[in-house]
């Protein structure tokens, strides 16, 4: 069985893929995906969503003012075994990291490791040589 084009075109994507695994085992909220992808904008993530349920391979679930989604692995036919090998593969892990970082737009993300802002004055931008 051959993929449709559109399913192709929707897991091309590495933030499309990435969303699949998160709801690959269990359904996720709107909100934990988009906390899952820091780096990307809840407008980001929306498009990112809405292409993979429009494709058929996210099912949408409506409870009150939230959206919960889970991969639809039915319609991805063979290709459910072939991501499903990737994502337990570490050089695929790497691969995504990179590929995520490339596509990644706007300001690099803050350090995690240094949670002060520049602004603030113990950064070590605002450091000042005593005399």
């Amino acid at each position: 069985m051959v993929p449709e084009p559109v399913v192709l075109a929707a897991i091309a994507s590495p933030r499309r893929r990435e969303i699949l695994r998160l709801t690959w085992q269990d359904e996720r909220g709107a909100g934990e995906i988009r906390r899952a992808m820091p780096d990307v904008s809840w407008g980001a993530v929306s498009l990112q969503v809405r292409a993979l349920v429009d494709a058929g391979l996210l099912n949408a679930r409506i409870d009150g003012r939230h959206r919960f989604y889970r991969a639809n692995r039915a319609r991805l036919g063979s290709w459910a075994r072939t991501l499903e090998q990737m994502w337990g593969d570490a050089l695929w892990r790497l691969t995504l990291a990179a590929e995520l970082e490339a596509t990644r737009r706007g300001p690099a993300p803050r350090n995690p490791q240094d949670p002060r802002h520049p602004r603030d004055p113990k950064h070590p931008k605002h450091r000042r040589s005593r005399r």
